[in-house]
């Protein structure tokens, strides 16, 4: 599959968006009308240098409100298109992208549609350029891809055909089944993006909602079948309108977006694999399309978490309060500066090598996966930087990964009990205290910076294969704070992304937003008891919150009175019920003591408010 961009996708001036496309693997690039108008460089520079870096100029776009327009200005609109061949002859492209008016047709009549396209058509062919006909979800009297495409029908001229853009028919909820019926021949060009489901006008959401395949709810997959089954060969194209990809580093977008395509391009092939394997269509599983869609790696979903390790240059606290919460010392790593802290298969590390943040912070998370090596390749291939340590003879070796937030990820080999072998590697010659109580890490909380939210998402999808859930908006005393989780089928692993206040933006190689790491354990209510008792500091929960519970689930006094009494949180459902507490927090770190009852498949929503607040107020309170 050939991969392009628009360049309207990215920071930047001109010359640093071909840069950074050359640099994330583009074959190809649209050249956005306003990028080249606002360029010092030249048509011929822009040629030599797309020439230079190994780019294809495959689509010079957007020409506006040609169709449906009166002849007076339907000759100013011939004038104007012959100047942007002519420019397109100097640049080296040869297709422009016309897009279905919007503003100054007045004549809604389909032959005068097509005379007037025969008209830009055979001007095309005079100058070698092919015209890429696109009806605009908005267009004033065409936003339907089946009418631009009976209009090219009807003018019948080698050098019209129709653009497919996965925005402009999805977010009209179109069928995707007719691209199959359409001649190959006259699709000349693909653009696909994403985007989240919301209620606004289609403009709008298009202009500042857009997002890369993987990272919205469209189904891009089967949009892209069809288009493969329709026998299309020509470039896959990023068009993508988004306010934050805008602001964002050019290259790193530049790596997202192309992450995305390499995705889509697997989930496609997935997706063909699926519909041609349906039980009755023999015949078609013999068949073999045009276009080529290439594959990764397979990986099945994480089995677990591995580890959790925290980061800190002063470590005393982290310690105390993992020990009152009942994690046991197992001595420290036989060659590097850290520790081990277990309770159960619960494992966390705590990191004092060269830290880079002065409190403690979130550094990096270790999953139980089927086979790491594999499962390294394909994020590799997902253009995912690799993370790698030092390690001596007779040490586990990691494979690596770095998150969009900077987390390391690591990639472990699981075992069926639960164990790590790496274990062994921390406290030789330390008598090692009695098996303590059961816990395993529940899930994981991750601020994510506001410019690197959607990337994220995709990245876990793509190299961990975790599936994105409906995300949430829980209420702060900063704001709404955006919640995305991402888990494996079996909820054997979570994540929940939170997308960070801007202040965390600001410094990113500083963690400055509170993220949380959450134990399971079989009795929280005894885990409380003995907490308290080691003098942990609780999270403080205000009496209102508890008179609110009382109304809402009429609960057993004296079970009313004990989660009172250790500041305990609550929460049921139809399928289960969920107790919590949180400890005060350490740097940008603190911990959540969960007890799942039932099916109970949720974090407690309902009390994020509460937690928030308390929080805040502890963090604002004046000494």
């Amino acid at each position: 599959m050939r991969t392009g961009i628009a360049t309207v996708c990215l920071s930047g001036t001109l010359k640093e968006k071909m840069q950074a496309c050359a640099i994330a693997g583009f074959d190809g690039i649209e050249i956005f009308e306003q990028d080249l108008v606002t360029s010092p460089l030249s048509p011929e520079d822009v040629r030599k240098m797309a020439a230079d870096l190994g780019l294809g100029l495959d689509l010079y776009q957007p020409f506006r409100d040609f169709d449906g327009v009166t002849p007076d200005l339907l000759k100013a609109n011939l004038r104007r298109a012959e100047a942007k061949f002519k420019l397109m002859a100097r640049l080296g492209m040869d297709t422009i992208l016309v897009c279905s008016n919007v503003a100054t047709a007045t004549i809604d009549d389909d032959a005068v549609r097509a005379e007037q396209l025969a008209q830009l058509a055979n001007l095309a062919g005079d100058h070698g350029v092919k015209v890429a006909y696109e009806a605009l979800a908005w267009g004033k009297y065409v936003n339907d891809y089946e009418h631009a495409y009976r209009l090219v029908e009807m003018v019948d001229h080698p050098n019209l055909g129709t653009c497919l853009d996965s925005f402009h028919i999805l977010s009209r909820d179109w069928d995707t089944a007719p691209i199959e019926d359409i001649n190959p021949d006259k699709i000349f060009f693909v653009q696909v993006a994403d985007a989240p489901k919301l209620s606004m006008d289609v403009l709008s959401w298009s202009r500042h909602y857009r997002v890369f395949p993987g990272e919205g709810q469209f189904e891009l997959a089967k949009f892209m079948g069809h288009v493969v089954r329709a026998g299309y060969t020509g470039p896959v194209s990023l068009e993508v309108f988004n306010d934050v990809f805008r602001q964002s580093d050019v290259e790193r977008t530049a790596v997202d977006a192309m992450r995305s395509l390499i995705w889509l391009e697997e989930q496609s092939a997935k997706w063909l694999a699926g519909a041609e394997a349906a039980p009755g269509n023999a015949a078609a599983l013999r068949r073999r399309y045009p276009m080529e869609l290439a594959t990764l790696p397979k990986v099945n979903e994480p089995a677990g978490f591995n580890f959790a390790e925290v980061k800190a240059d002063d470590t005393a606290q982290l310690e105390k309060l993992l020990g009152q919460l009942g994690f046991q010392f197992e001595g420290r790593h036989r060659t590097k500066d850290v520790q081990l802290w277990t309770m159960g298969q619960a494992r966390v590390i705590i990191n004092e090598q060269a830290a880079q943040h002065a409190e403690p912070a979130i550094a990096a998370l270790g999953f139980d996966v089927d086979s790491p090596v594999i499962a390294s390749a394909r994020a590799q291939q997902l253009k995912a930087p690799v993370v790698a340590r030092k390690v001596q003879a007779d040490e586990e070796v990691f494979q690596g990964i770095s998150a969009p937030d900077s987390t390391e990820i690591f990639l472990c080999q699981g075992s069926p009990d639960g164990t790590a072998a790496w274990t062994h590697e921390f406290g030789e010659g330390l008598e090692h205290p009695s098996a303590g109580a059961r816990a395993v890490i529940d899930h994981v909380n991750l601020a994510q910076p506001w410019q690197h939210f959607d990337e994220a998402v995709l990245f876990y999808t793509s190299a961990l294969a975790l599936e994105p859930q409906p995300f949430a908006e829980v209420p702060s005393p900063s704001g709404l704070v955006r919640s995305q989780v991402m888990q494996t089928s079996d909820g054997a692993v979570r994540l929940v992304l939170n997308l960070a206040p801007i202040q965390q933006a600001r410094n990113e190689a500083r963690k400055t937003y509170q993220e949380h790491i959450a134990f399971a354990v079989e009795d929280l209510v005894a885990t409380a008891r003995a907490a308290r008792d080691r003098g942990l500091e609780f999270l403080q929960i205000p009496a209102n919150y508890y008179e609110d519970l009382d109304a809402r689930f009429d609960l057993e006094p004296g079970f009313l009175a004990t989660l009172q009494e250790l500041n305990l949180l609550f929460d049921r459902d139809a399928e289960g019920e969920f107790l919590h507490f949180y400890t005060a927090t350490v740097g940008s770190v603190f911990f959540e003591m969960v007890e799942r009852r039932g099916a109970y498949d949720g974090y407690g929503a309902p009390n994020a408010p509460v937690r928030h607040a308390v929080q805040y107020d502890s963090l604002h309170r004046t000494p």
